[in-house]
């Protein structure tokens, strides 16, 4: 693709985007008395205008039926999260009953880790990488004093090497080699939040069961953003929120996936609950727990219906759009970004920002990570002056993520032009 910096440009490739009516399916926040440039949907999706009645069917299901939603709504409650199983598999790339919804992302990872994190006197060690989201390390963490060990003894994590802001694939499988006869769980995010970078986890999945540990990630900012495939690359549990690229509402309803050579076998440890309990005889109210041989055997509660709906009103929109061309939009938008961007460099007095988003685009997402090397703050504050919504992680860094459902060319454009003036 030969990028232009001109409007006539952009223009025309909005014109020529297959994506470009899926934008109005969308509320944009409103700033200066216009829709802003929203490039924050790797913090927050924004709202799919249908959502708000998919959420009133619902109540409406409760004015007029009551308990007896449960199984005379149109969509039963007692089979709700069973309608999220086809659209989500096709976005993590697995199995559908290797796939549940439930909880949030740090209660699942806390229950996937009570079972693929079974340390022993040998093999007790876990990977994973420095600086991880502070929720996973915190998760880690707590997860080892469970079990009465030190996390500095026992957490093991894989830096960037001096003067680089990315982890490098050999060094993670370095790590792995040097600590194989005592590792028992490989963990790492799909993508790193703070650099953009994606992890090649077919590559660190095969190397963590050859060393003879478990292999998950947290997708939280992979799903719906980048191409998975969970279970050809034969990962043993994932899970991911649904607030960020999945457009599903503010802290809302989370989902897990555990391969399918784990789900039917009802000797795995886990915490159970009883929607997870087997369906044909869950209302019998018996002891002794008979687990679901899908990955709904991880489920505890009975669905949050209000917060699903929301969860179906953006599930339903991607299976209009379809991930093929969402992938393909992503990497042209993020692409003419970072060709934004240098241009922006290449005509200052001095360099004043560096990318530390890898630059090849199988090794990131939507999102790009710009190192502010000088009033990083100033610039961040004075972008959402002008209509410009972006992220800030210190110490100084500015992330911003054209997405393709409701980004456009002109935006990555506009965002240029107002960077380039305030720098």
């Amino acid at each position: 693709m030969q990028y232009q910096n001109t409007l006539e440009f952009v223009i025309q490739m909005d014109s020529n985007d297959p994506l470009k009516n899926f934008r109005d399916k969308f509320y944009i926040p409103i700033i200066n008395k216009k829709q802003c440039i929203y490039f924050v949907g790797n913090s927050l999706g924004l709202q799919p205008k249908t959502t708000q009645d998919y959420i009133y069917n619902e109540l409406e299901n409760w004015a007029n039926y009551g308990v007896e939603a449960h199984f005379h709504a149109k969509t039963s409650w007692v089979d709700y999260h069973d309608i999220f199983i086809e659209p989500l598999s096709k976005i993590v790339g697995c199995l559908p009953h290797e796939i549940v919804v439930m909880n949030h992302l740090t209660v699942n990872l806390h229950l996937l880790l009570t079972t693929f994190y079974r340390p022993t006197k040998e093999r007790y060690k876990i990977i994973c990488e420095a600086k991880a989201f502070p929720s996973d390390q915190y998760a880690l963490e707590s997860q080892v004093k469970l079990h009465e060990l030190e996390p500095d003894d026992t957490i093991i994590e894989v830096a960037p090497r001096e003067g680089e802001y990315n982890i490098r694939t050999e060094d993670i499988l370095d790590t792995i080699d040097k600590h194989k006869n005592e590792l028992t769980l490989v963990l790492f995010d799909g993508i790193n939040y703070y650099t953009g970078k994606v992890f090649d986890m077919k590559t660190i999945t095969e190397a963590a069961h050859n060393a003879g540990a478990y292999c998950g990630f947290d997708l939280a900012h992979a799903a719906g953003n980048i191409e998975l495939h969970m279970h050809d690359w034969d990962v043993d549990f994932a899970c991911w929120c649904s607030y960020k690229y999945l457009n599903s509402g503010p802290g809302n309803i989370a989902g897990a996936y555990i391969h399918e050579r784990f789900v039917s076998d009802a000797s795995m440890p886990r915490m159970a609950g009883w929607w997870g309990y087997d369906k044909e005889s869950r209302f019998k109210m018996t002891k002794n727990f008979k687990p679901i041989p899908t990955a709904e055997g991880w489920q505890l509660s009975n669905s949050p219906i209000i917060s699903m709906a929301a969860h179906k009103a953006s599930l339903d929109i991607f299976e209009e759009a379809e991930m093929g061309n969402l992938l393909k939009k992503s990497k042209l938008l993020t692409g003419y970004l970072l060709f934004i961007l240098d241009k922006i460099n290449a005509s200052a007095a001095k360099k004043t920002m560096e990318v530390i988003t890898p630059i090849n685009e199988d090794d990131r997402g939507c999102q790009v990570s710009i190192l502010m090397l000088q009033n990083g703050k100033e610039v961040f504050n004075a972008l959402k002056k002008h209509g410009v919504l972006s992220d800030w992680r210190e110490p100084d860094v500015i992330r911003v993520a054209p997405v393709p459902l409701y980004n456009s060319f002109e935006d990555v454009y506009q965002f240029g032009q107002i960077l380039k003036h305030l720098i």
